[in-house]
Parts: structure tokens; C-alpha cells; sequence
């Protein structure tokens, strides 16, 4: 939508039970192009003619198998069943990899054998339904397909949105590209979330990690809501009108 010479990029849904995310997504999606097509202003703001000059790709779902598993069971697995059965001891209602069993938010080559050592240690040593990172970086497709399209396309910079915690994450190693803290600061004041940084499992493997270390531009973690993955359908329209500044800022920074 709007400008692709100068584009941001907003993705969801890496983890299965965390759909919420993609619904979120969508929903903004659908308010640009109505404020394009009327010019009708979205969080008080004429984000149309901002998107002559700037523009957003959005993937509402990079995970689209292990939501599919985490909302209606092992069946929509196809030929990887009978692995989700087995691994997930039949009750996929917290699935988060792909139907391979694989944490795609595991598998970017970012710190990934760092990662994947901290995973033997906790003992995770094979697919199951979240955090095991596969048996090297970029070993799926969706993994592959993410990061290809980044290294065609120079996005300004990107946002991953999971859930929940009501938390920001911005860092990655020692070096930070300029501008990175500030604009972290905007997301975090408009939405009311917490700038935080995440626990040393979820350090690492990461898209926001991968983004930072290798596009060397800026990268964010949106955790969004509270409570208990996967969160109910009811939060929906509360999250995302707490969002929409935020998302507003994320494509017009």
C-alpha cells in the first residue's frame, strides 16, 4: 500500500496460537485503503498523503500452517499429522511452529547456535510445538520466503507483532542502527507499552534479531495484550484500538 520506492514492513502471526496478531494486520490494512480511496483520516491522522510518499507491505500471517493447527487441530496439518498428534499429545490449542514443528521465531540466523544450544539444555532436541529452531537458520520455507523478500526489497525498517505482554522489544547486540532508541520511545508512548528486553530463550532465532543484524536498519517485537496465549477473540477490538496511532507512526516515521 502506498509508496514502494520508501516502505516499511509489518508482519504477524509467526506463532500459531498468536492469530490475534493477523487479525490486527488485516484490520489496519483495511483502514489505509479506505483513507486512500475517501480520505478519511485514521487516529486522527491524514495518513493518505503520507502513503504518496511513504508505503507499508504488510504479511498479516507468516505462519499460516501452525494457525491453522492451533485453531482447528492436527487434521490441518496435511502430511505432517501424524507429527503434530504425537508431539503436540493431541491438543494443538497452544501450537506455535509450522507444521514441520519447527519455531520459525527460532530459525533466523541470528545468534541461532547460541539459541540452539540454550534449546538442548532445556531439552528440546527435535519439532514440537514451540522452540525448537530447526536443524539450521533459514531451514524453512517461511523462514526462507521472509527473509528472501527482505534482501530484495530495503525496507525502511520492520515490525513483528506476537502476543502478549503489552511489551516493545528494540535491541539486538551492541550495535544499533541510528535512530533505533527514539523511535522505539514513539511506538512505546503511543501505544503504552513497555520498552523491554526479552528473556535469554527468546534472544536470538529471532526476525527482529535477523532484520537488525543483517539489513542493519531498524527492527521491532510488538508483543501485544495480556494474558494467556492463545488470547480471546474479544480482546480483538479493544488491542487494536489501542494500536492504531502506533501503527499510523509505524509506516509515517
Amino acid at each position: 500500500i502506498g509508496n514502494q520506492q520508501n516502505a516499511v514492513l509489518l508482519t504477524g502471526a509467526y506463532h500459531g496460537m498468536e492469530w490475534i496478531t493477523s487479525l490486527l494486520l488485516l484490520r489496519f490494512a483495511e483502514r489505509l485503503c479506505t483513507s486512500l480511496e475517501t480520505g478519511k483520516q485514521v487516529a486522527e491522522i491524514d495518513v493518505g498523503s503520507f502513503l504518496r510518499r511513504r508505503g507499508v507491505v504488510i504479511i498479516p500471517c507468516v505462519n499460516p500452517d501452525g494457525v491453522e493447527i492451533a485453531m482447528h487441530g492436527c487434521a490441518s496439518a496435511g502430511e505432517y499429522q501424524e507429527l503434530v498428534q504425537k508431539t503436540a499429545g493431541g491438543d494443538t490449542s497452544r501450537w506455535q511452529a509450522n507444521a514441520r514443528g519447527v519455531d520459525l521465531n527460532h530459525n533466523y540466523n541470528a545468534g541461532w547456535q547460541e539459541l540452539h544450544q540454550l534449546e538442548r539444555e532445556m531439552g528440546i532436541t527435535g519439532p514440537g510445538p514451540t522452540r525448537y529452531g530447526g536443524s539450521h537458520p533459514e531451514s524453512e520455507p517461511e523462514t526462507k520466503g521472509l527473509t528472501l523478500l527482505c534482501r530484495r526489497r530495503r525496507f525502511r525498517h520492520a515490525l513483528a507483532f506476537h502476543s502478549q505482554g503489552e511489551e516493545i522489544y528494540w535491541k539486538y547486540g551492541d550495535s544499533m542502527p541510528p535512530k533505533s532508541e527514539l523511535m522505539a520511545q514513539v511506538l512505546a508512548v503511543s501505544s503504552g507499552y513497555t520498552l523491554s528486553t526479552p528473556e535469554t530463550i527468546a534472544t536470538g532465532g529471532g526476525f527482529k534479531d535477523w532484520f537488525l543484524s543483517e539489513c542493519k536498519r531498524p527492527a521491532f517485537t510488538i508483543e501485544v495484550g495480556r494474558g494467556r496465549n492463545p488470547l480471546p477473540i474479544e480482546q480483538f477490538s479493544p488491542i487494536y484500538r489501542r494500536l492504531e496511532e502506533m501503527l499510523v507512526f509505524s509506516v509515517i516515521m
